[in-house]
């Protein structure tokens, strides 16, 4: 039985079939509803995930039938792949409207949505002439697990600030931009929280002019990160490290390290312009809140040492080697040089110079810029927020803190990707990987809700195991 009971009771609790009975009307004939197959789809999720050939199996195994009252062989995969089919459809309605319950039955705060997205990597051809327009295609794209040689289909999360409800979810193009989903998420957000006001906080694809101009005319504030193209390094080079004001706040990988150890951050604030693409769009004015971390100058600085030691290596190789049997020529060194300022990414403080002795020999001569050098050192750790919320509102210090819970949606991918097991997929239709991908959301909602109301259950510090 495990876990079964409880995922009856939220599932009831959000309607899930009721929601997608109304949606997508079945057969009046049929054995169950389509509704009855997404539940049991989401309760495998939460229990045993299994491909859909294998959930049958699954259900015989588990106490499906004294639970949801399903006989094991109606949940054959065609019946469930045809319960994808009839919700494909509607997958946006169906996401929307259990979000919706959730916040009405559960009582979550919706001051505040983090929004994130991420990809799923698929094995398989998935030719383009097979799939159907209608729906978000398997492509190839940027993917986040560096897998460049397999197609991919995303998928975008806004949780809420509230225990990181996964209240929205979108399947989206394996090859969509991610700055290109801002608006229409803000709007359906809009939708879900009524007539209360909501922060929006992402990372730094929010930030564009079109974005940036349709949250400030819909009135919803947000804090996203400056792109690195958007503040010039002089700006960090010129700020005054000691006239920036210390942010009361640790991380939580350091809160058992002694208070001199750990990460600290300060901040200091100005306004940033947002240039549009034409010429006669006017600027977008909003709030930067500077930030220093000593962490990440830290880790700027060892990643630059680790960078220079083996471009310090490759070069004091090729010097050695100059007039050699394969370097014996001006141009191998310059063709070698390339391949090491590119691949050390030192081209900006190298100077070489390359001579030639009476018989035609080649030498190297080589040195790193100091003073590029310490003007990259004087930026390590900046960088900038930015946001519509007023000083009133939140001032710099609360600003970074907001920004900082952008983690919570990070981890929920982590249940996403881990227990819940969204890849790999066994199925070839690409509209019937978006429905299951759905389907695997609504269980991703119902063990954040599950999660939440057992932390609050038990208060304190009291923890169970397994959560």
């Amino acid at each position: 039985m495990g876990a079964l009971p409880v995922a009856a009771e939220f599932l009831r609790r959000l309607d899930v079939a009721g929601t997608v009975d109304r949606l997508c009307p079945g057969r009046d004939i049929a054995h169950l509803t389509h509704g009855q197959v997404i539940e049991a789809l989401v309760a495998n999720r939460l229990t045993a995930p299994a491909p859909l050939w294998r959930v049958d199996r699954w259900a015989g195994e588990w106490a499906v039938e004294e639970v949801f009252g399903i006989e094991t062989e109606l949940l054959n995969d065609d019946r469930l792949g045809r319960a994808l089919d009839a919700i494909a459809p509607h997958l946006t309605e169906i996401t929307d409207s259990i979000g919706a319950r959730a916040i009405g039955d559960f009582g979550i705060d919706v001051s505040t949505f983090h929004w994130d997205m991420t990809s799923m990597s698929l094995y398989g051809a998935y030719p383009a002439d097979d799939q159907d327009a209608e729906y978000p295609r398997i492509k190839h794209g940027h993917p986040k697990d560096r897998r460049y040689d397999l197609k991919q289909i995303q998928t975008g999360l806004a949780v809420t600030g509230d225990d990181g409800i996964p209240l929205l979810s979108r399947v989206i193009d394996g090859g969509a931009a991610e700055i290109s989903q801002i608006t229409g998420t803000m709007g359906s957000l809009r939708a879900m929280a009524g007539p209360k006001e909501f922060l929006l906080i992402a990372d730094s694809k929010l930030i564009s002019y079109g974005n940036v101009a349709a949250l400030i005319k819909a009135q919803t504030d947000f804090i996203a990160p400056a792109p690195a193209a958007e503040v010039e390094d002089t700006v960090y080079a010129a700020l005054d490290l000691d006239a920036a004001t210390v942010v009361d706040y640790t991380p939580a990988r350091d809160e058992g390290i002694p208070a001199g150890a750990r990460e600290t951050y300060r901040v200091l604030e100005d306004t940033h312009l947002l240039a549009g693409p034409r010429k006669n769009d006017p600027p977008l004015e909003v709030r930067r809140i500077l930030v220093h971390s000593t962490g990440n100058a830290e880790g700027q600085q060892r990643a630059r040492e680790k960078r220079l030691a083996k471009a310090r290596e490759d070069l004091d190789r090729l010097q050695h080697s100059a007039g050699g049997r394969y370097y014996n020529t001006a141009e191998k060194i310059a063709a070698r040089i390339g391949v090491i300022t590119k691949t050390r990414r030192v081209a900006g403080c190298l100077h070489t110079e390359t001579t030639t002795d009476d018989a035609g020999r080649p030498a190297l001569a080589w040195h790193f810029d100091e003073d590029v050098l310490q003007a990259e050192a004087a930026v390590d750790g900046w960088y900038a927020l930015l946001t519509t919320l007023t000083p009133e509102q939140a001032g710099p210090s609360e600003v970074l803190r907001r920004h900082k819970d952008q983690g919570t949606v990070e981890r929920r991918y982590g249940d996403f990707k881990g227990p819940l097991a969204v890849t790999p997929v066994f199925v070839q239709d690409n509209k019937r990987v978006a429905a299951l991908i759905t389907v695997i959301c609504l269980a991703l909602l119902l063990f954040c809700l599950i999660e939440r109301q057992v932390r609050r259950a038990l208060g304190g510090d009291q923890k169970m195991r397994g959560i």
